[in-house]
């Protein structure tokens, strides 16, 4: 694939590796403060009509993030068990978190909290959709939470990728970005899971993220989804020549692998 991820069905002939342990872990606090608003009611019918929130799901109703290049708190959370995301607190469901998607559990950065809510990034289209789960009451012993102190810095013009660990920076390394018909959509994503194919062609890891391409309503039988990885040829480095995807060097994704999922990936042009 010359970039823009093919992710046929669950990724075939690929081994998923979780690197949701990595970070610091702190517990959700389900007894803080009483929630101003309870959730609404969903029925067990309701529930399973629910789009499921993938990176093969499209959200219309995903309300889009009203900060798309700000740095959080590094809070992310996984759903143990299928969770509703609503419109707001107290508004109307419009998907289920699962959790896990493509082999690994589902890790979601959170960009905004409320009494009992945790905003979250969706990994469906429409890009940079967002969601709210309820963690008051029984529903927030059915989250883990972590806070990962990483963070990886995109900027397409200068093609440049930094990774930075609590403040200290871990590397910057020289990258191919989306040709300017298929380019990097710009904005505040996460890593999606980490995939090692069984036989790679082009990279030993690929690190899909929560984000798809704004040119490609597909890629090679997948849902266009925009990832990291490795590239065999470094003369691509410091150019715009993929399909949306960015390509990084071998010490790059070496650096990326250990990299916790969940963490949040800002992508800028300047």
């Amino acid at each position: 694939m010359a970039a823009g991820i093919a992710l046929a069905g669950a990724g075939a002939a690929v081994l998923v590796t979780a690197l949701s342990g990595s970070g610091h872990h702190v517990g959700h606090q389900p007894a803080r403060a009483r929630p101003a608003t309870v959730p609404v009611r969903v029925p067990p019918a309701e529930f399973a009509q629910l789009p499921r929130a993938t990176t093969f799901a499209r959200i219309p109703a995903a309300p889009p993030d009203q900060d798309p290049f700000a740095v959080t708190a590094g809070l992310v959370v996984h759903p143990l068990m299928p969770q509703i995301v609503y419109a707001g607190p107290g508004k109307r469901p419009i998907a289920v978190l699962p959790p896990t998607q493509l082999g690994a559990p589902t890790w979601v950065p959170v960009v905004q909290s409320s009494p009992g809510w945790d905003r979250v990034l969706l990994p469906s289209r429409p890009n940079r959709g967002t969601g709210w789960i309820f963690t008051g009451g029984t529903e927030g012993s059915r989250l883990q939470v972590r806070r990962s102190a990483y963070l990886i810095k995109i900027v397409t013009g200068a093609r440049k990728i930094t990774v930075d660990d609590g403040g200290r920076p871990l590397g910057t390394w020289t990258v191919a970005v989306g040709a300017p018909r298929t380019p990097t959509p710009a904005g505040r994503t996460f890593l999606l899971a980490l995939l090692a194919p069984a036989h790679p062609t082009y990279s030993p890891l690929i690190l899909p993220l929560g984000l798809h391409s704004s040119a490609l309503s597909t890629f090679g039988g997948g849902p266009g989804t925009v990832g990291l990885h490795g590239w065999p040829n470094p003369s691509v480095f410091g150019h715009a020549v993929s399909n949306g995807c960015v390509r990084v060097p071998a010490a790059a994704l070496r650096v990326l692998s250990g990299v916790p999922l969940g963490t949040l990936v800002l992508i800028t042009r300047q």
